[in-house]
């Protein structure tokens, strides 16, 4: 339990960082919405210092690093992970769509960088939807690489409805996830699309009255568990750039 008196955070073991809201897909599924003309991404030392600060009062067990499309800044993304793993932080994950250059050297050196920075887990998202944009070989290449890196990844897909739901997305999800077999890559149980950003706009012929609207990624704000940093530095209604992460915790209210 965090040293913290704040009854709120007292629970908080999880970071998350969206490093950034740029990125390589244009996905019909997207909660975030449209990404175009999007850039920048968190800066690395603020992110890193918030996560020293927040470990001297708080037992961390995973951080997460995602975006947009996180790795259209591997170095931002590699310091994260090398800071969490330095102050102890066990679970280190990745998502990411794995796609941010065609250039397979690139790929090849990313890779390389993230198992070395201490990343112990890539969630790779393959599905119908960012097969819509982004090219499936680099994606497969970027997996091979990582395997060659000696990083556990698993497939990350996004269904429509549910798992089970045979619709046209949900199939060619499953004829893409086949493209992997050879490597032997676990699928893993990935998420069901929620009627918020672009699925609202793109896909609201699948949902109906009783589907859930609320994200399923939302944080109880009276037991706070996992604070996600924005790439601009906002945090639980305030900011690492303008303020120390523990005082952030400490004067945190709904």
């Amino acid at each position: 339990m965090a040293i913290s008196k704040n009854q709120y955070v007292q629970n908080l073991n999880r970071i998350e960082f969206v490093v950034t809201l740029a990125c390589t897909g244009k996905c019909k599924h997207c909660s975030e919405g449209e990404h175009t003309s999007l850039s920048g991404c968190i800066d690395a030392d603020a992110a890193a210092n918030a996560i020293r600060e927040v470990c001297k009062d708080y037992q961390i067990e995973s951080l997460m690093t995602f975006g947009g499309e996180p790795l259209l800044y591997p170095e931002v993304v590699c310091e994260i992970h090398r800071i969490a793993k330095a102050v102890g932080i066990p679970g280190r994950e990745l998502i990411t769509n794995g796609f941010f250059t065609k250039d397979r050297r690139r790929i090849k050196e990313v890779a390389n960088m993230l198992a070395e920075s201490g990343v112990s887990k890539i969630l790779l998202s393959v599905d119908a939807f960012h097969q819509e944009t982004i090219p499936l070989e680099s994606v497969f290449y970027f997996a091979e690489c990582i395997l060659v890196a000696g990083i556990l990844v698993k497939l990350s897909p996004a269904w429509l409805v549910s798992k089970q739901d045979d619709n046209s997305y949900n199939k060619k999800t499953r004829e893409i996830l086949g493209e992997f077999a050879d490597l032997k890559i676990p699928v893993g149980s990935g998420n069901v699309i929620f009627p918020g950003g672009n699925a609202l706009k793109y896909l609201s012929e699948y949902f109906d009255d009783n589907t859930e609207t609320l994200s399923p990624y939302e944080e109880n704000p009276f037991d706070i568990k996992a604070i996600s940093f924005s790439p601009n530095g906002d945090v639980l209604n305030d900011n690492i750039y303008q303020k120390n992460i523990l005082d952030i915790l400490s004067g945190y209210q709904p």
